[in-house]
């Protein structure tokens, strides 16, 4: 009995260690850690259209300031005046009759009378439409009407006096920027007083002595015998 026990034990074991081995105890994988990663970032339309050409930058155009020269005012020169043909036969001398441009320091009633070499001097009008005679033979030789008035800053007058027979005449003498440019007769023979301006641009002293010769003339006439002017 106790051989049959010893037996199959021994069998048991053999049995035992001739059996396939058990399958080892299946290990669970280890966790792996996460790895981080950037988030992924929503794909962003592209909102310019397609086939769009690409707007070039605006420029803005500054204009540059503009050079504006300064002006100096001229004086404009004057043409000379129109002197009507001497006419056929003319007498020696002929006459300028006017009114007195001293009206009120004038016996009314009368006109002052003047006389001129027609070779020399044809009645005309001046740029300013009053009487006037220009000298034929010198431009802008010219004996006008006036009367007193304001002058210019830059000019400047000397006075003298001039005796002719029954006139006397108070002479100016404006100058500019120390040139004489024209001189003033004021004056008459008691009855009348009236003025005269002689201008000139050139042959000043020849202009002056050819005026000075007409207004020595000067006397007053009854405005009924006055010669009317054209």
């Amino acid at each position: 009995m106790i051989r049959r026990i010893i037996f199959i034990l021994i069998l048991a074991l053999l049995i035992t260690s001739c059996g396939a081995a058990a399958p080892a105890a299946t290990k669970a994988p280890a966790m792996e850690e996460p790895v981080a990663t950037e988030p992924v970032q929503p794909l962003v339309a592209d909102t310019a259209p397609l086939d769009t050409p690409t707007s070039e930058p605006t420029q803005t155009f500054t204009p540059e300031p503009t050079f504006t020269p300064s002006i100096t005012p001229t004086e404009t020169e004057l043409p000379p005046l129109l002197l009507p043909t001497e006419a056929v036969n003319a007498p020696a001398l002929m006459v300028w009759d006017g009114t007195p441009t001293y009206l009120g320091d004038s016996t009314p009633g009368y006109s002052f009378r003047v006389l001129y070499n027609p070779d020399l001097w044809a009645l005309t009008t001046d740029q300013f439409g009053y009487p006037a005679i220009g000298h034929r033979n010198i431009p802008y030789c010219v004996i006008s009407i006036t009367s007193g008035r304001g002058l210019p800053a830059n000019v400047t007058v000397e006075h003298d006096f001039l005796y002719a027979d029954n006139v006397t005449f108070d002479v100016g003498i404006l100058s500019e920027n120390g040139v004489v440019k024209s001189v003033t007769y004021a004056g008459g023979d008691g009855t009348i007083i009236t003025g005269f301006e002689v201008s000139f641009q050139e042959q000043s002293e020849t202009c002056i002595a050819d005026a000075v010769t007409v207004l020595s003339t000067l006397r007053s006439v009854p405005v009924s015998q006055a010669t009317p002017q054209p």
